[in-house]
């Protein structure tokens, strides 16, 4: 009897144990899987675009900065640049990322016409001056370009590791609510110690030497006080002193405004410290 006439065998199931899948048993080259389920063909309608997947093995800032690259990783000597060398593998780098970006490729382009003059010139005879001098070096303009660059790069990576805002620290913020109510500051005995001595001091360059006996109220200087307050919202507290009657009337006055506030028939009141003090009547609740 041939093998073709004989019944197919069933294929004998594996036993599936506990934890693992039985897609993976079964067929154990999966592509991938969507959603915990193993794929075994890509799909029909999977578009991926030409430049979806690319690999940069190197980011360059710049032409100087691949020259910079090749000539530290080939361990030339950046005084004695050997031209022919470097030439040859920065245009093996240029012709490569012209045919992904032409755009990014015009300033390498520059870079690589310079590259092929200094070669050529090295190739020329040096052309002698008229006072004998040597001829300059052909490489030392892309030299001097080339140290300045890695001296610029070197404080750049310097100032890249310092703390910044933002990305290493951040500001703290608190929020404080403020109060509805203003409040001011309260003037304390010294303030007002300090106010009278600057109206003494005032009143000593203005005060005349007169010989007199005068009686004076300090009811009746309560009275003076009232009055100047009367119908001002407020009133500087220099400006309840007449400083041209002499110290006797200073001091009349000064006790009648401390008896005024003593009795609570005034207020002393300042906007913020060191500012001037005001003085007010004082309002009683209707």
């Amino acid at each position: 009897m041939s093998s073709s006439s004989l019944p197919a065998q069933p294929t004998p199931a594996l036993p599936v144990l506990p934890g693992i899948d039985a897609a993976a048993l079964t067929d154990p080259v999966a592509l991938a899987r969507l959603y915990g389920e193993p794929m075994f063909a890509m799909p029909r309608d999977l578009y991926i675009p030409p430049d979806a997947l690319k690999v940069f093995l190197e980011a360059f800032e710049g032409p100087l900065d691949l020259l910079l690259y090749l000539i530290r990783k080939q361990n030339f000597n950046i005084l004695d640049i050997p031209m022919a060398a470097l030439t040859r593998q920065y245009l093996v780098y240029v012709d490569e990322i012209r045919s992904t970006n032409l755009e990014l490729a015009a300033e390498y382009l520059l870079m690589a016409a310079m590259l092929i003059e200094i070669k050529s010139r090295m190739l020329l005879p040096p052309k002698k001056s008229a006072l004998d001098q040597e001829a300059e070096d052909p490489r030392a303009e892309l030299v001097r370009r080339l140290l300045e660059y890695e001296k610029i790069k070197l404080a750049a990576h310097q100032l890249n590791t310092l703390p910044q805002l933002g990305r290493d620290f951040l500001a703290a913020h608190v929020h404080v609510e403020q109060s509805l109510t203003q409040r001011l500051p309260d003037v304390t005995l010294v303030d007002l110690q300090e106010a009278w001595l600057g109206i003494v001091k005032r009143a000593k360059l203005v005060q005349h030497h007169v010989i007199s006996r005068e009686e004076l109220s300090v009811r009746e200087h309560m009275s003076i006080v009232l009055r100047k307050l009367q119908g001002r919202k407020f009133l500087e507290f220099a400006e309840l002193f007449d400083v041209t009657r002499g110290m006797p009337v200073l001091v009349v006055t000064f006790i009648a405004l401390l008896e005024l506030a003593k009795e609570c028939l005034l207020e002393i009141t300042q906007a913020e410290s060191f500012a001037p003090i005001y003085v007010r009547l004082a309002y009683t609740p209707s």
